[in-house]
């Protein structure tokens, strides 16, 4: 928590007035990718060739390959102004290794492609570097590649990772069937509120630089912005109980796309239950502190990259009680509808309200 603290004040590589400050300039573009990735180590069986040639060069033998790619760009997907570069790499890296989470696959690999101002010095990138490090060494994936480039202004990161799985594990979103249950892991909307603190206060800082941010009583909802973590578990978790999903995706923007994303590509409906929602007692505090309806945070809030699955009825016994896990719906014929059914029982139509770059 520290760190996020310190970032209000400024203390970060790029503001810093006083420290070591080396111009990227100084290494050039061949010795700036040496010196960033000279610590990662290959330790995937697939990775026959990493970095240092013209391609990687990997081996899946008879499994499948799983590839997704997510662009994170400065002012639109983060503020610097709060978010300490250390964390931004670990980040940028855990929402390409979800999606990948998501499709039932083991992440195996990844490519970082970033491109940076000049008011970033070679010490600000050592930091974004050490956050994708030590997300590589947590979720035991390769960094095999990428590239750096000059941006006019601010940092752009692009990551792409692989994963590898046998055809008959991976899990896709067209697969929910009616009378399947709805499934989530962890707890949802605690990411969207701990976005709401940080913003805050930064418009306190804005007007009173002396200010001393008191975030001790947000600890768990900021980390959960600033340092989210994939749900890599659910495969080891899942395969123990027996259990294959029908249809399975990852939380990023928000429970309502998400369950939306499901039922239009597997052609059904669904009934999601408001006393269901599994919400942490931190995030419900805050959410009544900022006057937010909790239950609208909760299923619009997104980045909170838990898994969102349907599984089989048959599949109750076995899932039921898990702590892992919280059954919060089941999917209905497609004519039915997509609905939020209320502690009263009312049915409200579910909208889709989630966060969306392109409208921004």
């Amino acid at each position: 928590m520290s760190e996020v603290i310190a970032s209000f004040f400024s203390i970060n590589m790029i503001e810093d007035k006083n420290p070591q400050r080396t111009s990227i300039a100084q290494l050039g573009e061949f010795g700036l990718i040496d010196h960033l990735t000279k610590n990662f180590e290959i330790t995937q069986p697939s990775t026959l060739k990493g970095i240092g040639d013209d391609a990687a060069v990997l081996d899946f033998g008879t499994k499948k390959v799983v590839v997704s790619t997510d662009l994170l760009i400065e002012g639109v997907h983060f503020d610097l102004a709060y978010v300490p570069l250390k964390h931004l790499g670990y980040k940028s890296v855990v929402v390409n290794v979800s999606d990948i989470c998501a499709m039932n696959a083991r992440p195996t690999q990844i490519t970082v492609s970033i491109a940076v101002s000049n008011r970033f010095p070679l010490e600000a990138l050592e930091e974004l570097y050490e956050g994708i490090e030590r997300a590589a060494q947590e979720y035991k994936v390769d960094v095999i590649g990428g590239d750096t480039t000059s941006s006019q202004k601010g940092l752009i990161i692009s990551i792409t990772a692989l994963g590898e799985a046998d055809e008959n594990e991976i899990v896709y979103r067209n697969g929910a069937k009616q009378s399947d249950l709805l499934v989530v892991t962890g707890d949802i909307g605690a990411a969207y509120m701990g976005l709401q603190v940080l913003e805050r206060e930064k418009q306190v800082f804005q007007i009173n630089p002396n200010s001393q941010p008191d975030l001790d009583a947000y600890t768990y909802l900021i980390e959960r912005q600033l340092k989210p973590e994939a749900r890599k578990d659910v495969r080891t978790l899942l395969h123990a109980l027996e259990i294959k999903p029908t249809s399975m995706i990852d939380i990023s923007d928000g429970l309502s796309s998400e369950i939306m994303h499901l039922c239009k590509q597997s052609g059904v409906g669904c009934n999601l239950y408001e006393d269901k929602l599994p919400i942490d007692p931190q995030f419900i505090s805050t959410c009544e502190e900022f006057n937010i309806d909790s239950t609208t945070v909760a299923i619009n809030g997104g980045e909170d990259y838990e898994l969102l699955f349907t599984i089989a009825m048959e599949d109750f016994d076995k899932i039921k009680g898990n702590p892992n896990f919280s059954i919060i719906g089941h999917m209905t014929q497609e004519s039915e509808g997509i609905h939020l059914v209320t502690r009263a029982n009312t049915r409200i139509p579910l909208k889709a309200r989630g966060w969306d770059a392109i409208s921004e």
